[in-house]
């Protein structure tokens, strides 16, 4: 059954999420205000829908993925928080998935904005 405050309960926490990764993770900053950057831009060069639409889902998967990022490497600091062996290992892999997301989204950006610069 559908509950106006428990889904207005599920905002808040997901703000909230928004909010401690906004004040304790400097990528995500740097990827949110790159985020806007591009948008700015995508409306100043009148980018299409189409084009836009796939800019628009390259700075979500971005910033989905370091969301999970930041999130799995809380959960692998509780359950190991020295930095060894396989800890350090799937750290890394969490960071290289967040690396290719973001390396793809420039190539995209790139690709998407070289007619227009």
């Amino acid at each position: 059954m559908f509950s106006l405050k428990r889904l207005l309960n599920s905002l808040k926490y997901a703000f909230q999420g928004l909010k401690y990764a906004w004040r304790t993770e400097q990528s995500f900053k740097m990827q949110v205000i790159i985020a806007l950057i591009v948008v700015v831009l995508a409306f100043y060069f009148q980018i299409p829908a189409t084009k836009a639409l796939i800019l628009g889902l390259t700075i979500l998967m971005v910033l989905s993925f370091e969301l999970i990022n930041t999130m799995a490497e809380r959960i692998v600091d509780l359950v190991e928080p020295r930095w060894q062996g396989r800890v350090g290992h799937i750290k890394d892999v969490l960071a290289a998935a967040v690396l290719i997301a973001a390396l793809g989204s420039i190539i995209i950006g790139l690709i998407i904005f070289w007619p227009y610069l």
